[in-house]
């Protein structure tokens, strides 16, 4: 089976609240396909309704997902196409999608993705948190021991975190945070997009002081600030300084070879550079 004999699957993100969030081409795509795999049908169906396209719908989620693949895959073997959608946003994250893309490439078929809506940069955007690079965590672990377990293994990362979290679980997941992470700045959305659009920012200590009063209510995307950047040390060890003249015996000019240790040692680059030549200035002295 070719690309030329095998269908198209289409990965086509989804408004993650407001109706109107859709691209023209997401909808001309939903329009011409021969199935739409959705997450819960009900859901999907409300969407199509909406724009008026009629659709041949069936269910692809985590309890259907093995049987339901053999289905699609043998519709995009025959040459057919297909269009895989979650309830909001792109398909693929956090749910079985990547499983079914693997398959369907493998059978063949091309693979093409039309972007859609994510809660994840919206909440980023309305985070006010800077975010030149983030991580994003999914779901965490529903078990307290490897949901702490996994937050400290991000504890250092020096960009914003983020991840979705179920309302029942929201306030222990937030004092996880603040038990591993520290009282970092956060914030917490639901409803994104939608008319009861709700954002709650501030230290993870009000968060969670605001989410014992006023009991969560729907799924929440939370970004938390990374770690701090530690200070640079201003005194360079013996070992940076032995790392420098390796590096310039090696053929690296002081300057750069300074440089390269400043930044994997975190110390000072002036200090380190500055070091470096008074001790060879002492060395020609001798």
């Amino acid at each position: 089976m070719n690309e030329r004999t095998a269908g198209t699957l289409y990965l086509v993100g989804t408004p993650i609240g407001n109706l109107e969030d859709v691209t023209l081409r997401a909808l001309r795509v939903l329009s011409e396909v021969d199935l739409v795999a959705a997450e819960d049908t009900r859901v999907t169906r409300r969407l199509l309704e909406r724009h008026e396209i009629r659709a041949r719908l069936v269910s692809y989620h985590a309890h259907s997902a093995r049987a339901r693949r053999e289905e699609i895959v043998a519709a995009l073997k025959s040459g057919r196409s297909a269009a895989l959608v979650s309830d909001a946003g792109m398909p693929g994250i956090s749910d079985p999608g990547a499983d079914l893309v693997r398959e369907a490439r493998s059978a063949g078929a091309r693979v093409v993705v039309v972007p859609g809506p994510t809660a994840v940069s919206a909440a980023l955007a309305l985070s006010g948190i800077p975010a030149q690079q983030y991580l994003f965590l999914g779901f965490p672990p529903a078990r307290a021991a490897a949901r702490r377990r996994a937050l400290e293994e991000v504890k250092f990362w020096q960009g914003p975190l983020v991840c979705f979290e179920a309302p029942h679980r929201l306030l222990r997941t937030l004092e996880d945070m603040r038990e591993s992470w520290g009282d970092r700045q956060a914030a917490a959305a639901r409803e994104l997009t939608k008319r009861f659009e709700e954002v709650q920012r501030g230290p993870l200590s009000t968060l969670i002081a605001h989410f014992t009063e006023h009991e969560p209510r729907g799924e929440f995307t939370l970004v938390v600030a990374g770690a701090e950047r530690p200070k640079a040390s201003l005194l360079p060890s013996p070992e940076a300084l032995e790392e420098v003249r390796a590096l310039v015996s090696a053929g690296l000019s002081p300057s750069r070879a300074a440089a390269h240790v400043a930044k994997h040692r975190n110390v000072s680059r002036r200090s380190l550079y500055e070091a470096y030549l008074a001790e060879r200035a002492e060395g020609e002295g001798k």
